[in-house]
């Protein structure tokens, strides 16, 4: 079992969203590959790491085994599943084929509040790369993502992009994040919604391609 790792966000709290927000980070972490493919974790040691009591933890754990996410092993705790590269590049030509073109058909359609109403997440995006907090900033991207999908109108959409996304794995972020170049992809964000509040379908194609290019390029480097 592993006994040391990754240093999580603390969360304090309680309530149905509190189960919510460990599953969310625990989730972050293991895109971002702070928790690791193979390695066996316990409640209670990710609950040490969070700040918080085992009990939302080992809830959390379990709704990330129904998703396959991890698997339970028996009087030890939980162990990451691992992802071939070849289900990865699965995973991303799936995006790609849903979120570039399905982004793009927002510009000049998107309601601009609601488009401007995305720019405090995707700062959030740059303070967390620069700060070099992976779980914030896997968060905080997945939480601007799918609020742009949801401009679009098609909650079914967004369920299985959500879902593309917590398969995948990022453990590229790392070395990104040491070296200082995060940032870079971070701020793409923000040309994102530039591109889409001056109504550029073209710009915005090519932001968002360059964008998913990262998942299978930079972000996804050992």
């Amino acid at each position: 079992m592993t006994a040391a790792g990754p240093a999580l966000p603390a969360l304090g709290g309680r309530g149905p969203s509190y189960r919510e927000r460990v599953a969310d980070a625990l989730r972050a972490a293991l895109i971002a590959g702070e928790l690791r493919p193979g390695e066996v974790y316990s409640a209670p040691g990710l609950a040490t790491r969070f700040g918080v009591s085992a009990t939302p933890v080992r809830e959390a754990l379990l709704d990330l085994a129904k998703e396959g996410l991890v698997d339970v092993v028996p009087n030890k705790g939980y162990r990451v599943t691992a992802v071939s590269e070849r289900q990865l590049d699965e995973y991303t030509h799936v995006r790609a084929l849903i979120e570039i073109p399905t982004t793009a058909a927002l510009a000049g359609t998107a309601d601009p509040v609601a488009l401007a109403g995305l720019r405090p997440v995707a700062e959030e995006i740059v303070t967390a790369a620069t700060a070099g907090d992976l779980v914030a900033y896997i968060d905080a991207d997945q939480r601007f993502h799918h609020g742009l999908l949801k401009l679009a109108g098609n909650a079914h959409l967004v369920e299985v992009v959500r879902d593309l996304r917590r398969r995948s794995r990022l453990y590229g972020l790392t070395a990104l994040a040491e070296q200082g170049r995060l940032r870079a992809s971070a701020e793409e964000h923000l040309e994102l919604l530039d591109a889409l509040l001056a109504s550029d379908t073209e710009a915005v194609r090519a932001v968002m391609t360059r964008h998913l290019g990262h998942v299978r390029g930079l972000w996804a480097a050992p």
